[in-house]
């Protein structure tokens, strides 16, 4: 049965991250450590056969795929659909800021992390119906070949959350790790295994 592997890769760790700051589609840059994360995904992959690579347009996926694409002499397509979560009013806040500031938009937010939309933002459930299409239609561009994507966490979870078949308010039972490595098979009978999390 064919089958597409797809190499699915958060972005290093970025400035500010000690803050546990909300970044939404600010665009960031890599720490020192960040950069030499990408460093370590590039050893670990080296063997690998890849024959594509897309990434998040924000420099801190795309500057990591392109070194991660080097070595095989690709050059990644970035797709705006792969950013992270538009977080609207709340980008750039830290979480201790916005539980002072917005204590009943935060509390909203946790009663209902599919459907609450911050305001200017998207909600959880905008996020996954654009990214969705985007991976349906990078594995069906690519039968029986292996495929490098850099993402972000919100997006990563909800590759991973549909390729188990969990809900999307299950989000946070997922961890992703700045730098972590997941893979994921998808079969031509729409079936998905798993193989690799958190890496």
């Amino acid at each position: 049965m064919t089958r597409t592997r797809i190499y699915l890769v958060r972005h290093g760790q970025v400035e500010g991250f000690e803050e546990k700051r909300y970044n939404g589609q600010a665009d960031v840059r890599l720490t020192p450590e960040g950069e030499a994360q990408f460093g370590l995904l590039q050893m670990r992959l080296r063997k690998k056969t890849i024959h594509a690579v897309y990434s998040s347009d924000l420099s801190r996926c795309l500057e990591g795929a392109r070194l991660l694409a080097r070595p095989f002499g690709l050059e990644p397509v970035a797709k705006p659909e792969l950013r992270e979560l538009h977080i609207g009013d709340w980008e750039g806040k830290t979480w201790q800021e916005l539980q002072a500031t917005y204590p009943e938009q935060w509390q909203a937010r946790l009663d209902d992390i599919v459907r609450y939309r911050v305001p200017g933002g998207e909600s959880l459930l905008d996020l996954a119906e654009r990214v969705r299409p985007t991976i349906a239609g990078i594995v069906a561009t690519h039968p029986g070949e292996e495929v490098l994507v850099v993402g972000h966490g919100g997006v990563n979870r909800v590759i991973l959350l549909d390729a188990i078949g969990a809900p999307l308010d299950r989000l946070f039972h997922i961890e992703q790790a700045y730098g972590c490595l997941n893979i994921i098979d998808y079969f031509a009978d729409g079936k998905a295994v798993v193989q690799l999390l958190n890496g």
